[in-house]
């Protein structure tokens, strides 16, 4: 399924609330919060010119979130930000005057994080991103996840001190029970997911991925001109999309959001030109993406400055996995997890597709830029899929074909 975006809105300015969350301004305050992180470095942009001959485009790079901050996804850098900026501007507030990045390990900050509870509803990485910003600070967390998401993960995100609360049912009812309860006791609830009369924390969450587009741009020779992303909500699509516009403006690359054809939420709300719930179905076993509902921020950032939407199937996922896990000539190997690796997925597609591959401009200049969101977070069901232990990919061990 393939999708140029048609609506009106296209190609317009981004609102100036928005700009000023993912613009230049917005990724220098995301850089200053990283400086008070350990293993801040920027995650590594790793050159694949052997795939690039093989697809029969210029270049590819992939921006391997799989070893960001320690929680081995891209989602580190939203939860845990917004966690931190709200606990600052509490704690200004308390103390009616300016606190900063610096001023974290005070106790009389760390006491009025103590007061604090953080929730949110997860497939896995998001809560584990706000279970570990609020344990960083000293506050509490509440974590809600749905039936489908595995014991494993469960486990990896109750190690950062978090409650666990298991609700019946698909992700978007786990969002809205979290927000219930949440406002029932007076929790801060941290939503990577926006719906109206609540926009400003999941801007928070997305201005933390800003850090993504900001380092891939000081790491490369040159811009790309394409860039291929997955989305669930859309909020990492969304992130980069309105960071390359307002950083790069005419020359921003043609954005291509991807997902999973069993929750191709945001390609259907491409289609009505509104946001659209779709209807819960066969699960995806890209579970990180299994969205059904669109993030209502998200939506307004990528329906001006998204140039197409596309889905995938379920084995261009897991053949996307297995590409990078055994590169071909002398490209690194990468762990991506099933949720990570799609938008190499989608590029796959849409070059084995001629009419796509002409829509999008795709040709052998072209400079692609990809994002592994996620490396082994269930390591079980990775090599499950892969047919490999991740450890000993990301070894760089050779891997038999």
């Amino acid at each position: 399924m393939f999708l140029i975006n048609t609506h009106p809105d296209h190609s317009a300015p981004l609102l100036p609330a928005d700009a000023g969350v993912l613009g230049a301004a917005g990724a220098h305050e995301v850089g200053r919060f990283l400086e008070f992180r350990e293993s801040a470095a920027a995650t590594p942009l790793a050159a694949l010119p052997a795939l690039a001959d093989a697809l029969g485009v210029g270049s590819i790079h992939v921006k391997d979130e799989g070893q960001r901050l320690g929680l081995g996804s891209f989602k580190a850098l939203g939860g845990a930000y917004a966690v931190i900026r709200l606990v600052l501007e509490e704690a200004a507030r308390h103390f009616e005057c300016d606190v900063g990045f610096a001023d974290l390990d005070r106790p009389s900050v760390r006491a009025v994080a103590a007061k604090m509870t953080f929730a949110c509803a997860t497939d896995g990485n998001h809560g584990r991103s706000v279970a570990q910003g609020a344990q960083l600070v000293g506050a509490r967390s509440v974590i809600f996840v749905h039936g489908g998401v595995s014991d494993e993960r469960v486990a990896a995100i109750a190690r950062f001190g978090a409650e666990m609360i298991r609700v019946r049912g698909t992700y978007d009812e786990t969002v809205a029970e979290a927000a219930r309860v949440a406002e029932r006791e007076g929790w801060s609830i941290v939503s990577d997911t926006s719906w109206p009369g609540y926009e400003r924390i999941p801007g928070l969450v997305m201005q933390g991925y800003t850090a993504i587009a900001h380092e891939a741009l000081s790491q490369l020779d040159r811009p790309p001109t394409h860039v291929f992303v997955q989305a669930g909500v859309g909020g990492i699509a969304a992130a980069l999309a309105g960071h390359f516009a307002e950083t790069l403006a005419s020359e921003r690359p043609i954005f291509v959001v991807v997902e999973p054809a069993r929750a191709a939420c945001i390609l259907e709300t491409a289609r009505t030109g509104r946001v659209t719930r779709i209807e819960h179905g066969e699960p995806t076993v890209m579970a990180m993406l299994e969205c059904y509902e669109p993030s209502l921020v998200a939506w307004r950032v990528l329906s001006r400055v998204a140039d197409a939407f596309m889905a995938v199937e379920e084995e261009d996922a897991v053949a996307a996995m297995k590409r990078l896990a055994r590169p071909a000539g002398r490209d690194p190997a990468m762990v991506s997890g099933e949720s990570g690796c799609v938008g190499l997925a989608g590029l796959t597609r849409a070059l084995a597709e001629p009419d796509t591959r002409a829509a999008l401009k795709l040709d052998a200049s072209s400079r692609i830029l990809l994002v592994n969101t996620e490396g082994a977070t269930d390591p079980g069901l990775y090599e499950l899929l892969v047919g490999a232990d991740p450890a000993v990919i990301a070894a760089n061990e050779v891997m038999p074909a």
